[in-house]
């Protein structure tokens, strides 16, 4: 009989003895040992791109920071990446139009690099539409519900031993929006907390932290596909929160947005508790719901707000929250934010239209004297507060007389800033069944009236800091400007040579003349010039 003999490394007793220090062992380029190296696993390099609102952008950080606790690296473009992850926004047609416009570049990308793979996630993926996805977009190889987000590191098959345990995510669920089958959000809570105790959330600043408190959403609003994307809204367990908010004080972030599609909802779906007892509240406007006995957004405010430092100060020097719907801005929450120190006086409060008629196909469910009552209380409570808004034009029916509607809104709210889109019809959403019979043209004509107006109105309102002193918390360094602008009624530009920039407590953009070791900073800064957009200011000497 022959017998093989496997072969054996020997080590001299001394070189084992000799100690960890002094051990001569043998080298990673030792060839004895080539047989029984293992074979290294090449996890690929990510690139996350994202478009839309504040919720993807917080969502996307989920995302990458589960990838990098499997051990990938992050590419430092697309280009040079072997795993893409398209976050996309189907709010407005142009978002879906950017992303299936690089289905081609995509393609190309693929055909030099075989093993490169690209997921679509965020609000463009619907469950009623996976038959459709691929020709829409054929550069894709996996589609992810938003809900689904959290099995993307499974999806790829990149999770291992390595990485944290729980941070695969649960599997998605669906459940019924009318007729359409959606996804629901009732296991995003618990991956999120999952996320953030395995440190699985790759924050793209230091400074600034985003923390979502609610998912979905409930409202009737017929142009808005989000309810389809997302699902019902489902809100995360309040001491949950509050863990991360305590982690992200601890962490040295210096500003917080509470975020959800329609954040002053938040607490509604959660069980009462004794504890709450004294939250007797209804909701003024729209839908009637129990708020009684349950945590709402004043309360949550207030609880974070009381996270102090030693000295007392709050531990959380800024708090704000996106993005509210006017049906939930109680008296509850208006109190919180002017007895709050750490809520900044900024609120953006979407109206979408100034003409009832028009809200009411909207299916916003409140007039525009519901609308500017709460206005009217905000800024009683909260003198010198900020309000931005969101505005559709050209909405199915809309007349011209209606529009006029919108623009004397304007004139009498005084906005700070308005953002604002022409209408769209997006598949899937009630309003299909109205007749989009504005015509494009029109449509364009009365955004660029309406944005004209906004612009000289917002010229306005940041002319009146000229002069003024205020406390900018600095997040990003800017490059010096090319050329300057017109004081007139042109846009501030960033200051020449190094610049940074920062936001008032007020949310308004302003330019600093200084380098990076200003990140992070509160510095106070004098307000020296003013356009519609941004202002420039001066930090005083000494």
């Amino acid at each position: 009989m022959t017998l093989r003999t496997l072969p054996v490394l020997d080590l001299s007793l001394a070189a084992v003895d000799a100690g960890p220090g002094s051990r001569d062992v043998p080298t990673a380029d030792d060839t004895r040992l080539e047989e029984y190296r293992p074979e290294t696993r090449v996890l690929p390099r990510f690139h996350v791109w994202t478009l839309g609102c504040q919720m993807n952008r917080s969502d996307s950080e989920e995302m990458a920071g589960r990838l990098l606790a499997a051990g990938c690296a992050q590419a430092p473009c697309l280009d040079d990446a072997d795993l893409v992850v398209i976050n996309t926004c189907a709010i407005r047609e142009g978002a879906e139009q950017k992303v299936i416009g690089r289905q081609g570049h995509l393609a190309r990308l693929k055909a030099a690099n075989p093993g490169l793979r690209i997921v679509l996630t965020g609000c463009s993926v619907r469950e009623p539409d996976r038959a459709g996805l691929r020709k829409r977009y054929p550069a894709v190889d996996i589609f992810l519900r938003p809900d689904e987000e959290p099995e993307l590191v499974d999806r790829l098959g990149l999770a291992s031993a390595q990485a944290p345990v729980g941070l695969g995510g649960s599997t998605g669920a669906t459940t019924m929006v009318g007729r359409t089958v959606v996804g629901v959000a009732d296991h995003l809570a618990g991956s999120r907390a999952q996320a953030v105790a395995g440190g699985a959330v790759s924050r793209d600043s230091a400074t600034s932290a985003w923390l979502p408190i609610i998912y979905g959403c409930d409202k009737t609003c017929t142009y808005c596909i989000v309810p389809f994307s997302r699902g019902p809204e489902r809100s995360r367990p309040f001491d949950e929160i509050l863990d991360e908010a305590r982690m992200l004080a601890a962490a040295g972030y210096r500003e917080v947005t509470l975020l959800g599609q329609n954040v002053n909802s938040y607490g509604h779906d959660l069980a009462p508790e004794a504890r709450f007892g004294h939250v007797d509240a209804e909701r003024w406007a729209g839908r009637r719901l129990d708020l009684h006995g349950r945590p709402d957004l004043a309360e949550l405010i207030r609880a974070i707000d009381g996270i102090r430092t030693a000295d007392g100060m709050p531990a959380i020097e800024r708090l704000r929250f996106v993005t509210s719907h006017p049906w939930d801005l109680s008296d509850r929450l208006i109190a919180a934010m002017a007895e709050c120190p750490s809520v900044c006086e900024h609120l953006h409060l979407p109206v979408q239209s100034g003409d009832d008629l028009v809200l009411h196909r909207m299916g916003r469910q409140y007039t525009i004297e519901h609308y500017m009552e709460r206005l009217a209380r905000i800024r009683e409570s909260v003198p010198g507060i900020a309000i931005s808004t969101d505005i559709i034009v050209g909405f199915c029916g809309e007349t011209d007389a209606q529009f006029r509607s919108t623009l004397r809104l304007l004139e009498t709210v005084r906005y700070d800033q308005v953002f604002a889109a022409a209408y769209s019809e997006r598949p899937g959403t009630p309003a299909t069944h109205l007749a989009d019979d504005v015509p494009a043209d029109i449509k364009r004509a009365r955004l660029n009236e309406l944005l004209a107006l906004q612009e000289e109105i917002g010229l306005e309102r940041n002319r009146a800091w000229l002069g003024r002193d205020v406390d900018v918390l600095v997040d990003r360094v800017v490059p010096p400007r090319i050329h300057d602008h017109d004081d007139d009624g042109g846009e501030v530009a960033p200051a020449a040579g190094p610049g940074v920039s920062g936001r008032s407590r007020q949310n308004k953009l302003v330019h600093l003349g200084g380098g990076a070791e200003l990140i992070g900073r509160t510095v106070a800064a004098r307000i020296e010039h003013a356009g519609p957009y941004a202002l420039r200011g001066a930090i005083p000497a000494g």
